[in-house]
């Protein structure tokens, strides 16, 4: 992440190798923004420990688990964010207090058209249909894409099924896949949107998502999408609106889908057309205004 954002002016990096660590170097700070489970305890003891105020944002569709520390964070934090309704929800159900609803923004990816026809033309003549995300079926649900891919081999040749991404089931599922001739591994790539630009649909068949963010940036390069309705994925995939939306675990409902798009042109441009309509409210400027007014409310 340094690394990446080495020429944004205002940032600093602080390392703290245990929640005990690094309280008292930060100067002087107003507020501390929490994003993951660590970081969640780190705030809430640097609050102990200085009164600074701090804020929470959760991004997993689970919910937290009732321990007392857990719950002496989240209590005491001047404020919860959700990163989607399900989480807004699961929030509200423990009475810690108001929750703000904030989600994830596209993240501007910009694609290489030369690169995109380099990949294109591997597959002339094919409709790609792609996922990309962590290797981890019992997350991402690959094993589901594997077997609409297995059940479209012989009925749509055309369709070759593009997996872009690394995880502790690659292995597994790519030897699970190995007689498909219509399933390609690519393996991570750094350049990921060259690779999403050139899909002609993308799917999604999670079995839990906080929200999907990546579905944010594939629906910004102009790609149809489906995807599962489950967690927070209903809030940027509205059904024949932004996307397709299937059942949870169906094989035979993501084929259908997948058929749907392929045969339906006009469909594709109409769901291109509904997200990227949808996206303003998922812009950069929007999530930033929304944190940035949050910030000044508790620091004020």
């Amino acid at each position: 992440m340094r690394q990446h954002l080495l020429d944004v002016k205002g940032l600093r990096f602080h390392s703290a190798n245990h929640q005990l660590a690094g309280h008292y170097r930060l100067g002087d700070t107003q507020l501390v923004h929490a994003h993951d489970a660590k970081g969640v305890h780190w705030a809430y003891l640097h609050y102990r420990l200085t009164g600074t105020p701090y804020l929470i944002t959760r991004r997993v569709d689970s919910p937290v688990k009732r321990k007392w520390f857990n719950q002496q964070c989240y209590s005491h934090a001047s404020s919860r964010v959700a990163l989607s309704h399900v989480i807004k929800r699961l929030l509200e159900a423990n009475q810690w207090g108001d929750v703000n609803l904030i989600a994830s923004a596209y993240s501007r990816l910009a694609s290489s058209p030369e690169a995109t026809r380099i990949f294109r033309e591997d597959f002339a003549n094919k409709f790609l249909v792609g996922h990309a995300g962590a290797v981890v079926d019992r997350h991402k649900g690959q094993r589901l894409l594997l077997q609409a891919a297995q059940k479209l081999e012989r009925q749509a040749p055309d369709i070759q099924f593009i997996f872009l991404g690394d995880g502790e089931d690659a292995e597994t599922l790519k030897a699970e896949s190995s007689s498909l001739g219509n399933v390609s591994w690519m393996g991570f790539k750094n350049n990921i949107a060259d690779y999403l630009a050139g899909l002609d649909v993308f799917a999604f068949p999670s079995r839990n998502e906080g929200l999907g963010s990546v579905l944010l940036d594939v629906m910004q390069l102009g790609i149809p999408v489906i995807a599962t309705d489950v967690g927070g994925i209903p809030d940027i995939v509205q059904h024949e609106q932004t996307g397709l939306l299937i059942p949870d675990n169906d094989a035979n409902a993501l084929a259908s889908s997948i058929m749907r798009l392929r045969d339906d042109a006009a469909l594709q441009q109409q769901l291109v057309h509904g997200a990227t309509e949808r996206l303003d409210q998922y812009s950069p400027q929007s999530m930033t205004a929304s944190y940035w007014h949050l910030y000044q409310t508790i620091v004020s």
